[in-house]
Order: structure tokens, then C-alpha cells, then sequence
């Protein structure tokens, strides 16, 4: 029961001997600050939307189709 005892101490004393010996590495995280300056002409391009600048092209297109079917049917007058 000794030896049991005995080796079962060796085992534990080892395995946690291993475990304990790991390499652990820190990162370091180095936070640079920039500042960038954008210059945004805000007299042609309009704080819109995505929505809004395609239905702006899809009325273009449309308009352009119905004037096309005006000039077909022609001037009753």
C-alpha cells in the first residue's frame, strides 16, 4: 500500500510538474492613433441614401420611356 501510495505522489507530482511548465507568450497590442481629413463637396453630392439615388435613376429611366410612347401616339391637335 505504500508503493501505491508512493508512486500514485511520483505520478501526480509529475504530471502536474509537466503541465505547469508551458510557455505562455503575451501580445502586446499597440493602438496608434491617425487622423485623416476628408474634404466632401456637400453641394454635389447630397446626403442621400442609397434608396433614394436609385429611385432618382429609376424615374429617369422612366420618364425617358414615357416620353418615347408620347412621341409615338403623336399630336392630336
Amino acid at each position: 500500500m505504500k508503493r501505491i501510495s508512493f508512486f500514485a505522489g511520483m505520478l501526480l507530482l509529475m504530471v502536474s510538474t509537466l503541465t505547469s511548465c508551458r510557455d505562455t507568450t503575451e501580445k502586446e497590442t499597440v493602438i496608434r492613433e491617425v487622423q485623416v481629413e476628408k474634404t466632401v463637396d456637400t453641394e454635389t453630392k447630397d446626403k442621400e441614401g442609397i434608396l433614394e439615388r436609385t429611385a432618382k435613376e429609376v424615374d429617369k429611366k422612366v420618364n425617358k420611356e414615357i416620353d418615347t410612347v408620347i412621341q409615338n401616339i403623336g399630336d392630336d391637335n
